[in-house]
């Protein structure tokens, strides 16, 4: 009985903290929805499904949904491939102390505000005006270029932002899952004559299946979620709206827009997007937890 009191006692603020932060949330969004909401108005007229009917047409939010998909495949593959690459090297370096101060220099951005260092890259690496990327087109005799009304050059300026912003977090992570690997797998490989590369890629990579389905998820996840970049780099979308991501539409249709109905049946949307992806990633990444 006291054991189970004591469970209860862990379990229920637990379970009152996710309800109140991440269901309720979801389900007022969801009856949102079903409105013509304004918070300013004291009554709002119920449309039911009408929001998610102009969803269909709306062309706006098709191509929302393709950038955003475009740049969680592009960068979510980048990272990955990125901070494996240097965890690995950051694995077979002897010193301890080198190996902390390596993990340190790349974490560094993940701790920084995301909207400052969007401003110091949007003016003074991307900026027509004195940007660096502008300064070497200079070196070569090329004149400036606005990069701003440019469509996927934009883009992949963001997503080498993104990876520049993030990419300590999966490093960290992926050294400690190398790490992690027992030291017996690779004494083995080691006497079967396999040379390192195949050692990581035929033995360690797949023994690292559960941080590797870890880091996929959860990066997929933050990624689909990603907004304080867009908002800095393209706050209108960018040309013809080809850096228009779900979470920018989102903010121009509510705050801009003002249609808080429509804006949350963007989001219920992007819900659906994120939750269908996480499935599919859990099942296509289901690991072995044992090294037996």
């Amino acid at each position: 009985m006291k054991n189970n009191r004591f469970v209860a006692s862990v379990l229920v603020p637990g379970f009152l903290f996710l309800f109140l932060f991440s269901v309720f949330p979801v389900i007022y969004g969801l009856g949102i929805s079903l409105y013509d909401y304004n918070p300013a108005n004291t009554h709002n007229v119920f449309l039911g499904l009408e929001h998610y009917r102009r969803l269909i047409t709306d062309e706006t939010f098709w191509k929302s949904v393709k950038n955003t998909v475009f740049f969680c495949v592009a960068a979510v593959g980048a990272n990955i491939v990125i901070t494996l690459f240097l965890a690995k090297i950051i694995s077979v370096i002897p010193s301890k102390g080198i190996k902390t101060f390596f993990r340190t220099i790349l974490f560094i951005p993940c701790i920084a505000p995301m909207v400052g260092t969007s401003m110091v890259w949007k003016y003074g690496i991307v900026g027509t005006d004195g940007g660096l990327l502008n300064q070497i087109r200079a070196l070569f005799g090329m004149a400036p270029k606005n990069w701003f009304l440019t469509t996927m050059p934009l883009m992949l300026i963001i997503i080498v932002y993104t990876l520049w912003a993030d990419i300590g977090y999966n490093v960290v992570l992926f050294t400690a899952g190398i790490e992690g690997v027992p030291k017996e797998f690779d004494e083995a490989a080691a006497i079967d004559g396999a040379g390192p590369i195949r050692t990581f890629l035929y033995i360690k990579l797949p023994l690292m299946g559960r941080t590797f389905a870890f880091v996929s998820i959860m990066t997929m996840a933050n990624y689909f979620q990603m907004f304080a970049q867009f908002r800095i780099f393209a706050p209108q979308g960018g040309m013809n709206d080809s850096a228009l991501v779900l979470t920018n539409y989102v903010y121009r249709t509510s705050f801009e827009s003002f249609n808080m109905g429509y804006a949350s049946a963007i989001a219920m949307g992007l819900f659906l997007l994120v939750f269908v992806i996480a499935l599919i990633q859990n099942k296509m990444m289901r690991a072995d937890w044992s090294y037996e």
